[in-house]
């Protein structure tokens, strides 16, 4: 494992470029005497020019550049931890302008350079296993910092390389910031952007009915993946506590309208934990939950995670579900565990990162006593 601390300094305040409004850049470009074209200048740089810097930016004026760099940074993220694992996988964990944190990872597998990202600090879903929601949700991210993930994934392969595919399953529910996240993925699929086509972008979703059904109303060619983790109500209520508010028949119901509309095959995500929901019988209740569905399930073992009480299930209890799911005609694939030593489990490296800045903050105070 390598690891790249960039410390825990205060960031700049300066604006973020890419969180300007077009109208906005506009009139500062001209305030200073620039044709409109420098503003597609600057944004090309940064989303295809790989640019991290102003500097960078060569046909750019030279008096230019100096005049952008003391107004506005040209990222607002900054890297505050680089983790690389054994098996090709990256993980950052960015800083945000207020100091939150939040994750996203790169993985490489065979010619699939999948980038992995975040939509809020945190998470209010509530999920028992997971690490992004222990202590809730504190925002929504920006458009702008949905994108500059992939911008800063995508930077940290060699030029010849490109992301290949999306997969929005970091930090956060999707759907709880769906118009911030479809803007960041219009300039993602853009071919002046990152070139990435629809039918190669999953949204992850615990189920939030209408605005699943929201989605599907859009006619895009995104990839649906619903987080199901139980094959009935009382369960999922205890794994997914939202789910009380909603229920599996009406998410079902939204899956089916997104089916319906946009014709593409849904995946149904389900972490299995050890002794909770992994039993040969909720296997049989799964397969009839989703019988005659054009549905996919993505089993996912559990990772661990320091301060839960959950664990991986035994190998024969994941052998035996996979085992009745398949006979039962289900599509079934067991998720490969990638980047296992640089805690890529989504929310631990931000939840460990907090930990030790509290410690930090609390010696500091100790020693002015």
């Amino acid at each position: 494992m390598k690891r790249m601390d960039k410390g825990t300094a205060a960031p700049t305040l300066m604006r973020p470029i890419l969180d300007m409004p077009r109208e906005e850049l506009l009139a500062w470009l001209h305030e200073h005497g620039q044709p409109p074209l420098r503003a597609r200048q600057i944004r090309r740089w940064l989303i295809a020019g790989r640019a991290e810097t102003f500097a960078q930016m060569t046909d750019l004026p030279r008096d230019l550049r100096p005049a952008l760099a003391a107004e506005f940074a040209p990222l607002g993220t900054r890297v505050a931890r680089h983790l690389q694992a054994a098996d090709g996988t990256h993980k950052l964990l960015l800083r945000l302008q207020d100091s939150e944190l939040i994750e996203c990872v790169l993985i490489q597998e065979d010619a699939r350079r999948t980038a992995c990202i975040s939509t809020q600090v945190g998470c209010g879903m509530g999920c028992v296993f997971c690490a992004s929601g222990l202590n809730g949700v504190a925002r929504n991210l920006t458009s702008a910092e949905i994108l500059e993930q992939l911008l800063r994934l995508r930077n940290l392969l060699p030029a010849d390389e490109r992301l290949t595919h999306i997969v929005v399953m970091g930090m956060g529910e999707p759907l709880a910031n769906l118009e911030n996240l479809l803007a960041a993925l219009q300039v993602a699929g853009a071919k002046e952007g990152l070139g990435i086509g629809a039918r190669h972008i999953t949204i992850s979703t615990v189920g939030l009915p209408a605005k699943i059904r929201r989605l599907a109303d859009l006619g895009k060619q995104y990839h649906l993946a619903v987080s199901l983790h139980a094959p009935d109500d009382a369960l999922r209520t205890r794994i997914v506590p939202t789910n009380d508010k909603t229920g599996l028949e009406e998410i079902l119901a939204a899956a089916t309208y997104f089916f319906e509309k946009t014709g593409r095959q849904l995946t149904f995500e389900y972490v299995l934990l050890g002794g909770l929901n992994d039993s040969a019988d909720q296997a049989r209740a799964l397969a009839r939950l989703l019988h005659g569905r054009q549905a996919h399930i993505n089993l996912i073992p559990f990772n661990d995670v320091q301060g839960l009480p959950y664990c991986r299930p035994a190998q024969e209890a994941l052998s035996s579900f996979v085992d009745v799911l398949r006979r039962a005609g289900i599509s079934v694939k067991v998720r490969k565990r990638k980047g296992s030593e640089i805690d890529a489990a989504c929310g631990q490296l931000r939840r460990s990162a907090q930990s030790q800045e509290t410690v930090s903050l609390g010696m500091r105070q100790g020693d002015g006593e």
